[in-house]
C-alpha cells in the first residue's frame, strides 16, 4: 500500500510540473497583434530594452510595460505580422510588421529561457520605409 501511495504522490508531482508556464514567440505575437500591454507585460523579463523611433533604453518589467502600452495607444495598433521566426540554444525570435493607424513598423522581438520560461528581454519597432 505504501508503494501504491508513492507512485501515486510522483505521479501527481510530475502532472503538476508539466503545467508550469511555457511562453513562446507565438504567445507575445499575439499580444502585439491586439496591441495589448497588459497581455505582453506577462512575457516581459525584469529588464527589457526597448527601441522606439524616438527613444532606446533598458526599462524596468513595469516602465517597459507603461512605454510600451503608450506606444500602442499614440499609434493605434491594427495588425501585426510576423515574416520570419527562428531559434537558437533556448532563446526564440521573431520580426515581422506591426501595421498601426499611423505606419508601419519593423519590429523585432528577443525572448531568452529563463529558468523554465522563455521572457521577451528585447522589444524593436522602427519606421518603415
Amino acid at each position: 500500500m505504501k508503494k501504491f501511495i508513492g507512485i501515486a504522490v510522483a505521479l501527481v508531482a510530475l502532472s503538476l510540473i508539466s503545467f508550469k508556464p511555457y511562453f513562446n514567440i507565438d504567445d507575445v505575437a499575439m499580444a502585439i497583434r491586439s496591441g495589448n500591454a497588459n497581455q505582453l507585460s506577462a512575457y516581459l523579463d525584469n529588464r527589457v530594452d526597448i527601441t522606439l523611433p524616438d527613444k532606446s533604453d533598458t526599462y524596468s518589467k513595469t516602465q517597459a510595460e507603461m512605454i510600451i502600452r503608450d506606444f500602442f495607444i499614440n499609434n493605434g495598433v491594427e495588425n501585426f505580422q510576423v515574416k520570419h521566426k527562428g531559434e537558437n540554444a533556448g532563446s526564440e525570435f521573431c520580426i515581422g510588421i506591426l501595421k498601426t493607424r499611423n505606419g508601419d513598423y519593423h519590429t523585432l522581438v528577443f525572448m531568452k529561457l529563463k529558468g523554465d520560461r522563455q521572457l521577451l528581454e528585447e522589444i524593436r519597432f522602427q519606421p518603415a520605409p
